[in-house]
């Protein structure tokens, strides 16, 4: 089989979870498990449960129930369950002085906190927040940066049977309000302020905005993270985190719930109107993200999980969920992690991370600082790397394997979604990989990839992405909306999730994604996504990154426009313009010639590093580009357009 570029040692298959999954149900290869998993989905997810030892309060009597259709599946009927009590109650019980949470800040504060405080931090919040009016059912909104405080915020929630909502710490106050307005949150917790490349960001007044637009929030829970002496306050409605739980008791009763009770709302940016609102519950969320960190990232419970992430991106909630169900620790950063150049390897190195996830962009962004910044630090704690978020280009994929992984650490790239709750493809541990790939159907997903008609594609050829069976991490709907959740996913072919992926399957079965599917060109009949142009660019010594979007054209359908970063002392102009067009033209075919090269000084990312492509084929079209509060980086959209 040609194209190998990482093989599982006897190490690796020896020590990995899945591997004792495999054997207990006698289980002998990687074809039979996958095959298993998707052919008798009920065997699957019970063996899950027991495997990674999720607790019910009331054992379920039945696994999934279909009776209502497929969009509106059920999962663990008849049980009672609460993930605050799977993800830190026991573990406060069986390994109290274990660390849950360690947290480092931008400025070089650390923290750690154990199982038994965590929880202790939890009931607290929980009694502050009942003291406060929320019941069961209520939504309170969490508008923190990543701390042991957030990890807390998340559980006290879960514990009260409230609804929490996350929102990304970056969001301007506009985006807050849309979200605290249709989800009718009562409570929103925030901080004073975050720091991020040396700077103050003031969330508290964002707050205060998004507040005087949501008439349905009552309290604002103020956590006093940087301390600052100039805080706005509102009396009777504004709260200090620490006066709150310092008057509240160690212990709380933890609510025994039904699998279904919602656990949270992951907002995720439409392409036109208002954000989709996903629903998630306490027992199917628990029990898939149990089993893709225990199965996929193969996190033990004497190990360091860090996904650079924030809580309004769906990792936030699986690395916390992850780590706390499998009583291991979960790594949490506040700051830009590119900021100083080494900064992600300095807090692998000094805080023993084993398993660390990323996105391709940000790997991109690194590599411009070159290989020293990797190379001094010593990243022998790794054992996992993870990435998700979009499609990889070989060559960042590569350095990420070489460089950061010295060859020796498998890439766990995992492709799903907010609305899916986890994830549809992922390779194992104990799999080959091929540079980009990602292996195969997550366990217990019965994917495919379909042509227009319906039709499973053969293998090389791109289709949609699909999945013909649900799953316990799925979304219940959309909030409030379950005719555009079963319009956005369900209704193309009639009990189809149709997910919005191009994907394919090479001739040794193993799976590539191509982008998403409202990404893709059109150029002359010809499909084609912007990962093909964007790898044949980034071949280019002086290309940093790209993005690669279709316009309308006359005679071909649609044109091909790239805008492009270059790397240090590579300035653009006419000449490296048409080296990269006739680059993409060499490897691609004249038919895909891009009709302009456009450098630019940063691309439009959200704050987990995704390329938002449409928005800058907005820009081109002089169209709105809908929802785009989570962008990091609007900024950079004014300047292309001055570019343009």
């Amino acid at each position: 089989m040609s194209g190998i570029v990482w093989s599982p040692s006897e190490d690796y298959v020896e020590r990995a979870n899945v591997t004792r999954f495999m054997r207990r149900h006698g289980i002998s290869s990687y074809d039979e498990l996958v095959k298993r998993s998707q052919d008798d989905i009920e065997w699957f997810w019970d063996a899950v449960v027991q495997d990674v030892g999720i607790e019910f309060y009331q054992p379920y009597q039945r696994v999934l129930d279909e009776s209502r259709g497929k969009p509106w599946a059920t999962w663990f009927s008849g049980g009672t369950i609460n993930l605050a009590h799977n993800c830190v109650d026991r573990w406060a019980q069986a390994t109290p002085d274990r660390p849950a949470v360690v947290w480092e800040g931008e400025e070089g504060s650390v923290r750690t906190v154990s199982y038994g405080e965590l929880q202790r931090r939890a009931n607290r919040l929980a009694g502050g927040l009942r003291s406060l009016g929320v019941e069961d059912g209520d939504v309170v909104a969490i508008f923190l940066p990543m701390a042991p405080e957030t990890v807390a915020a998340t559980l006290a929630c879960a514990k009260l049977g409230a609804i929490y909502l996350p929102l990304f710490s970056g969001y301007g106050a506009d985006a807050v309000a849309t979200r605290l307005a249709d989800s009718q949150a009562k409570v929103l917790i925030t901080a004073d302020g975050v720091l991020r490349r040396g700077s103050v960001i003031r969330m508290k007044e964002t707050a205060d905005e998004a507040v005087a637009a949501s008439p349905s929030v009552e309290h604002v829970l103020v956590w006093n993270r940087v301390g600052r002496e100039d805080l706005p306050w509102t009396e009777g409605r504004d709260v200090a985190w620490e006066e709150l739980c310092a008057s509240q008791s160690d212990l709380f009763d933890t609510a025994r719930l039904d699998p279904e009770h919602p656990l949270f709302i992951a907002y995720t940016s439409g392409t036109t109107g208002k954000p989709k609102g996903s629903v998630h519950a306490h027992g199917g969320f628990l029990v898939k993200i149990a089993q893709e960190v225990a199965h996929q990232a193969d996190l033990h419970q004497d190990e360091t999980l860090f996904w650079v992430s924030d809580l309004g991106w769906i990792m936030g909630p699986w690395e916390i969920v992850g780590a706390g169900a499998l009583g291991a620790t979960v790594f949490l950063f506040d700051g830009a992690p590119n900021d100083p150049a080494d900064r992600l390897w300095d807090l692998v190195e000094r805080h023993g991370v084993n398993v660390l996830g990323i996105s391709p962009t940000l790997i991109r962004a690194l590599i411009p600082s070159g290989e020293e910044p990797v190379r001094k630090h010593d990243l022998s704690s790794l054992r996992i790397l993870g990435s998700t978020g979009e499609p990889w280009n070989p060559e960042p994929y590569m350095w990420f394997l070489r460089e950061v992984g010295g060859n020796r650490c498998p890439i766990i790239n995992l492709s799903g979604g907010t609305e899916v709750g986890a994830c549809f493809l992922s390779p194992l541990p104990i799999t080959e990989l091929k540079a980009c790939t990602l292996r195969g159907p997550a366990l217990g997903m019965d994917v495919d990839i379909w042509d227009a008609q319906g039709r499973p594609v053969e293998p090389g050829q791109v289709g949609e992405l699909v999945c013909k069976k649900p799953w316990p991490g799925m979304t219940r709907g959309i909030w409030k909306d379950p005719e555009r959740y079963l319009d956005t996913y369900w209704r193309r072919w009639p009990d189809v999730w149709v997910h919005g992926d191009w994907a394919s399957v090479d001739e040794d079965g193993f799976w590539f994604l191509h982008g998403r599917s409202d990404d893709t060109m059109n150029i002359a009949g010809k499909r084609l996504g912007p990962a093909e142009v964007e790898s044949a660019l980034t071949d280019h010594a002086a290309v940093a990154e790209s993005a690669a979007v279709g316009v309308p054209d006359e005679i071909k359908g649609e044109a091909i426009w790239c805008f492009v970063v270059t790397g240090p002392d590579r300035p653009g102009g006419e000449a490296l313009a048409k080296e990269l067009s006739d680059l993409v033209a060499t490897r691609l075919g004249k038919a895909f010639k891009p009709s302009r090269v456009v450098f630019v000084d940063e691309l439009p990312k959200t704050r987990s590093a995704k390329i938002v492509r449409r928005a800058l084929r907005a820009v081109v079209m002089k169209q709105d580009a809908g929802d785009l509060s989570s962008l990091e980086n609007p900024s950079a959209l004014d300047a292309i357009r001055e570019r343009i």
